[in-house]
């Protein structure tokens, strides 16, 4: 059986095009009464972008909690801060902010039309009823949370980092206005930049490939690296190529490979984001992708960011056992690099000594 994929159906690209977010919601404004919720990621509280949104009486902005990797639990309270505040349909959700805002704005869509709680639909095509039309508005590129069909969540108590995949969790609508990236911290830009070149080297380093996702990460790959191989990762080409690339990799995201497993017990034993996980991952992974840890490595030089030693350095066994679930669990992700005797290379010791050079 050949799988029906399914896209973002709309999206607008360029500078400045946070403009026609009025437009697009005038359109979806249809009913009197159908209000429009944001989801913004904290940090513009207070500042003049929130200011410029077209928010008309009856919306509501919600401020989304970015600071750590969103959980099953938070969308819960989420969900049910839209519920109270909106007793008529919804016209439209619209999600600003980085991956974290973007996934909590597509769960909770989700739990707007479905039954129960977030952690009853973490896995595959467990959503069965169409979602609250819903507009991404990326304020940082990497993640692809844009245009992916997933949002991933932690769940604190089953100690597990799973996402809701579903064609009804894909954006409706995307505008990608690359001047909204211009104020992320050098770092944070290049964390999250690293998401969109290792899940793309991941699948073309797999098993389980596709033809026309390999093109969509080639690209993506071939774009990251002129971006984080130039004298300045942050120039205005090269926000533009990074939020290309960042949709690229997003349309190209399937089954990753061993660096997002030990990515995972990093969110799920330490909060980690997922950013900066992925970097702490293959910074231990030079034996199954050589080539791509000496590039990084060279990016990391190139661009001067630093990523600090010693996260695990004061751990208890148990954590370690936290850590090695973790990331073991993703048997799929790990077989389509490693095939299905991984667990022959990745023993519990030969995880556990990974994590403990970090």
């Amino acid at each position: 059986m050949y799988r029906n994929v399914k896209n973002v159906p709309y999206y607008i690209f360029g500078k400045g095009s946070l403009a026609q977010l009025d437009d697009l919601l005038r359109e979806r404004r249809h009913e009197e009464g159908e209000g429009v919720v944001f989801f913004i990621d904290h940090f513009f509280y207070g500042k003049d972008l929130v200011a410029s949104l077209p928010v008309e009486q009856g919306d509501r902005v919600i401020y989304v909690d970015a600071t750590h990797e969103p959980t099953t639990d938070y969308m819960d309270v989420l969900a049910a801060k839209v519920r109270e505040a909106n007793s008529s349909p919804l016209s439209c959700m619209v999600a600003l902010g980085g991956g974290s805002v973007m996934d909590a704005c597509k769960a909770v869509a989700n739990l707007m039309t479905n039954p129960g709680l977030a952690e009853d639909y973490q896995g595959w095509e467990l959503v069965k009823n169409p979602p609250v039309y819903k507009i991404a508005v990326p304020t940082l590129a990497g993640t692809g949370s844009e245009c992916s069909r997933t949002c991933v969540l932690s769940n604190v108590k089953k100690r597990l980092k799973l996402g809701m995949n579903s064609d009804y969790t894909v954006f409706d609508q995307v505008i990608m206005d690359p001047e909204l990236t211009r104020s992320v911290p050098r770092d944070q830009f290049f964390y999250t930049g690293m998401d969109t070149y290792m899940h793309c080297f991941e699948t073309l380093t797999g098993s389980y490939r596709n033809r026309i996702v390999d093109a969509l990460a080639e690209k993506a790959v071939a774009m990251c690296e002129d971006i984080f191989l130039s004298d300045d990762m942050m120039d205005e080409v090269n926000l533009e190529k990074m939020m290309i690339a960042s949709y690229l990799g997003g349309m190209a995201t399937g089954y990753v490979g061993v660096v997002h497993p030990f990515s995972a017990g990093l969110s799920v034993a330490l909060h980690m984001r997922h950013g900066i996980a992925n970097c702490y991952a293959l910074t231990v992974l030079e034996d199954i992708y050589p080539e791509q840890h000496a590039q990084f490595m060279r990016m990391l030089e190139r661009q001067q960011v630093h990523l600090p030693g010693g996260i695990c350095r004061r751990l208890s066994a148990e954590d370690y056992d936290i850590l090695y679930e973790g990331a073991i669990v993703h048997e799929n992700s790990l077989s389509n690099r490693l095939g299905p005797d991984f667990k022959q290379i990745l023993s519990k010791q030969n995880v556990i000594e990974r994590f403990k050079r970090m």
